[in-house]
């Protein structure tokens, strides 16, 4: 495991200072939609505390890894480039898919990896685009503590499922920009370290056909955040979702996009595809 960052470290980081939404932790559970919902109902529910933080570059930092942090970047090539490939489902899933799998393996030794979806977004793009997803500009896991177990059991045979849940398993996030580098709404992620129980709020995710669970963050004046500038495509970002492992490894961490104040106006928008998948050990 990497170094813990210490504080002489993060003062001579740079940092950016950006608006994250966190949500204000009201006793009412969020509920959000990913389609357009019925007349009269919002597609996003919960209180928004926008917070302007402190996001400081990783780059200049060590310290971080999946099982320290809940983050850390990879050097890592698809072998499609162009935004219309990535655009294909089927040819994302025959290729690109594979190559995730192992690249997953070789990072955590994980015996089995289950991809379950990809999701790609635009920074442009308003919700409800079709295939497109609008970049997320609030502070979220994309899962919670309950919800993870039952996406073993989604994915899996009932009896591999039962299990593969005596055993430790992880979800993780593939993040990598798609075209080109990313020069507008980066993605902020936070140290797991810096997160307190109390700071994770339930909240719905509601698909067409079926309710998903996942957490919005509470503000915390303790939260650590941290980008990786002009990200390319040639590396991912891992997020760690979920992990059941409770030995001291990071369980979870939070991140969301965010409008960075040095960006040009005329910067290209942030095209980007997140790969989810279950690890298994």
């Amino acid at each position: 495991m990497s170094a813990v960052i210490d504080d002489r470290q993060i003062e001579a980081s740079r940092a950016v200072h950006a608006v994250l939404n966190y949500t204000r932790n009201t006793g009412v559970r969020p509920v959000n939609y990913t389609f357009d919902p019925p007349p009269g109902i919002p597609r996003n529910s919960g209180e928004i505390d926008a917070r302007t933080v402190a996001i400081r570059d990783a780059r200049r930092l060590r310290g971080f890894g999946l099982d320290v942090s809940g983050f850390e970047l990879i050097s890592h090539a698809s072998s499609l480039t162009d935004w219309t490939s990535f655009k294909d489902a089927e040819r994302v899933a025959a290729i690109d898919y594979p190559e995730v799998k192992a690249a997953l393996k070789a990072r955590t030794g994980a015996d089995k990896v289950v991809i379950f979806d990809h999701t790609l977004r635009d920074s442009t793009v308003l919700p409800g685009n079709g295939g497109l997803r609008e970049a997320v500009r609030r502070v979220h896991d994309d899962q919670t503590l309950d919800s993870a177990p039952r996406r073993v059991a989604k994915h899996l045979p009932p009896e591999e499922a039962a299990w593969r849940l005596q055993r430790r398993f992880a979800i993780v996030n593939f993040w990598r920009p798609v075209g080109g580098a990313v020069l507008q709404t980066p993605l902020a992620v936070c140290d797991s370290r810096s997160i307190e129980p109390g700071d994770l709020l339930p909240s719905d995710l509601v698909y067409r056909d079926w309710t998903g669970e996942t957490y919005a963050l509470a503000y915390n004046p303790r939260h650590r955040w941290y980008w990786y500038p002009r990200q390319t495509p040639t590396e991912a970002t891992l997020l760690k979702i979920y992990d059941s492992a409770v030995d001291g490894r990071a369980r979870l961490t939070a991140h969301s996009a965010f409008d960075d104040p040095t960006s040009a106006p005329d910067s290209p928008p942030r095209r980007s595809i997140e790969i989810r998948s279950i690890l298994f050990w």
